[in-house]
């Protein structure tokens, strides 16, 4: 009877043990980018070999040579923030594993160089579509873009109407 007790005993922690372990492999791998290439289950890094860098999906970071170094960030560096990450390619590196690929970064700029593209590429989640800013009207007189307003047509400056001039709008169509 004993023996029945304990391996029952251990056979619950030889299945608790497994149960752990997989919900920490899931734990670990982080949830791909809206812009990341859609129809990879796990993956740990891309390479973007537009700008040569890499993007660590477990981390959400960057990981780009600068100031001589390898540099872990949130956002690009300054002279990519235009970088379309939708529509530049995603290289999935499926074959490492670990916390340094750009290890193997002298074979990956001359494999993926910059321009490459491979199969077509879906994002992870559409791109996000942006309306109309309305905060660029938000501080402005509308009776001064009516050119209908007969009441208002004589005006003094005295009144700051025309505070936008010199605040950054420029001097364009309003």
């Amino acid at each position: 009877m004993k023996t029945i007790k304990i391996a029952i005993a251990g056979l619950f922690l030889l299945v608790a043990n497994a149960t752990q372990a997989q919900v920490s492999v899931n734990v670990n791998i982080g949830t791909p980018p809206a812009w990341g290439p859609a129809g990879y289950a796990e993956m740990e890094y891309y390479y973007l070999p537009d700008i040569e860098a890499y993007y660590d999906v477990r981390a959400s970071q960057f990981i780009y040579f600068g100031g001589g170094r390898w540099v872990r960030a949130t956002y690009l560096p300054r002279q990519y923030r235009n970088y379309d990450l939708y529509g530049g390619y995603k290289v999935v590196l499926t074959d490492y594993h670990g916390r340094t690929p750009y290890t193997y970064f002298d074979r990956h700029r001359v494999k993926y160089y910059k321009g490459y593209h491979g199969a077509p590429q879906r994002p992870y989640r559409p791109r996000p579509v942006y309306g109309y800013n309305e905060r660029r009207y938000e501080h402005r007189d509308h009776r001064h873009y009516d050119k209908h307003d007969k009441h208002d047509k004589h005006r003094g400056h005295d009144r700051h109407d025309d505070d936008d001039h010199g605040h950054g709008h420029g001097h364009g169509r309003r």
